[in-house]
């Protein structure tokens, strides 16, 4: 049993942490406004609701659960956050219920991705035959689909509905391949900066106190 004392000095270590990723979050949306303003089409826009509604038939992208049995989120197909880079633009913004979303927030936040170069499709590669019996997301997925061949099934065919409506934004694959070839580095030492940064202004403002 984890001792209750270890969460108190696990948050206090996470504070500078939380600081610095939030720095990154804000960064990667201005970042996405700089990119996407002359767009055909605007994640603000009535047409980009209706197009994301329509592609998915009102279902979360993932599970296929619908929308209007669940609360939903707006989700960001790759993260928007280090380790994935992605950004709040047309082709990576859906909407997906609240449950997937904080299920595959392993996947976003991993440094390393063995079943897929991305997030959002290695959390729909947890089909229960390539990880080992304590993978928490395969277990996510057994209690979606309990049949294995329906599971392996539906989760292929959710993989292939979202690279369709990705290939519908020509401007997105233009814009992310150079990008995720030297943003990494870029939100590594945004991080960095910032956690040190904020060490540096603690101390000078801790020998006032």
């Amino acid at each position: 049993m984890i001792d209750p004392t270890t969460k108190l000095r696990t948050a206090t270590r996470r504070a500078k942490s939380d600081v610095a990723n939030k720095l990154i979050s804000m960064f990667l949306h201005e970042l996405s406004r700089k990119i996407c303003r002359d767009w055909h089409v605007t994640i603000e826009g009535e047409e980009y609701g209706n197009l994301v509604r329509t592609r998915f038939g009102n279902r979360c992208p993932y599970c296929s659960r619908l929308l209007t049995d669940t609360i939903t989120v707006v989700e960001h197909l790759d993260g928007m956050n280090r380790q994935r880079v992605g950004l709040h633009i047309p082709g990576n913004v859906v909407v997906a219920c609240r449950k997937c979303n904080g299920e595959k927030r392993r996947d976003d936040s991993a440094v390393v991705l063995t079943l897929a170069e991305s997030g959002w499709e290695s959390f729909l590669s947890h089909d229960g035959t390539q990880c080992g019996p304590k993978c928490a997301n395969c277990r996510y997925w057994e209690t979606v689909w309990e049949n294995p061949a329906e599971r392996v099934t539906r989760l292929r065919e959710n993989i292939q509905r979202i690279c369709e409506f990705r290939a519908e934004f020509r401007e997105f694959d233009a814009t992310m391949k150079p990008l995720i070839e030297n943003l990494p580095l870029v939100l590594v030492k945004l991080y960095s900066d910032c956690q040190a940064f904020a060490t540096n202004e603690i101390a000078t403002m801790l020998t006032k106190f």
